[in-house]
């Protein structure tokens, strides 16, 4: 199957811990950072999801905000450090593409926002997931 989602990130569960109706599911992935997926618990039996599952984090590149530095008091769970590759812009959007440990990462964001962070290829960025806006799927 082909997605249009640009951000596909193999990884490993480590936790599943199921809720009344939704589940966290924890992941390493293959670069070694954590990252956590809340998904129905529907989801996490039908996946067959448990410890040492491989797994691939699916993330809509709209649903990747971008720090210029760790963020703390806030209730995102999923901060990734990494560096910007390239960036482009149009009028009213950008398109950055991030290198974090084993992987990359694409984020879209507003070209305002992109201009106000100073972010040009080698800028040092974080970038921020909300665990709701990560999907898993399994090969």
């Amino acid at each position: 199957m082909t997605l249009s989602i640009r951000n596909q990130l193999p990884g490993t569960v480590t936790t599943v811990t199921p809720g009344e109706a939704m589940a966290t599911v924890k992941i390493r992935l293959d670069g070694g950072q954590d990252l956590t997926a809340a998904i129905t618990l529907e989801a996490v039996e039908e996946l067959g999801l448990t410890q040492g599952s491989p797994v691939r984090a699916l993330v809509k590149s709209t649903e990747v905000s971008l720090a210029t530095a760790p963020v703390h008091g806030v209730s995102i769970r999923n901060q990734l450090p990494g560096t910007v590759t390239s960036l482009a812009t149009g009028a009213a959007m950008a398109s950055v593409k991030i290198a974090v440990d084993g992987g990359e990462i694409t984020s879209a964001i507003t070209k305002d926002a992109a201009t106000d962070l100073g972010l040009t290829a080698g800028t040092t960025v974080v970038a921020l997931i909300k665990s709701t806006e990560v999907s898993l799927a399994t090969a």
